[in-house]
């Protein structure tokens, strides 16, 4: 399991939203197996995705969307909160994930 979070510029947030949204679309269009994908936004302004993904290659690779959601993300991003990427391990789950 991944865990990225980072914090958008004010002015970026929504858009990064809609791009992210857009990423969901197509996978509730496309269907992938092997990955299970959630993105929260926080009330501080940040992202939060947490992803797990069983299958090789990555099925996110294949998305349209998520490619033009990477495009410059960095850019959209305050200095200092760019997305920290973090492998996570689940310690506890009760009926929020399968």
């Amino acid at each position: 399991m991944i865990v990225v979070q980072y914090r958008p510029k004010a002015d970026q947030a929504d858009h990064n939203q809609a791009l992210v949204e857009d990423v969901f679309l197509e996978l509730h269009n496309s269907t992938p197996d092997g990955v299970r994908y959630a993105t929260f936004r926080l009330a501080d302004g940040s992202f939060l995705h947490i992803a797990d993904v069983e299958a090789d290659p990555n099925p996110l690779s294949q998305v349209g969307a998520f490619g033009r959601f990477q495009d410059g993300i960095g850019e959209r991003c305050e200095a200092g909160h760019g997305p920290n990427a973090q492998p996570a391990t689940l310690v506890g789950n009760y009926r929020l994930l399968p």
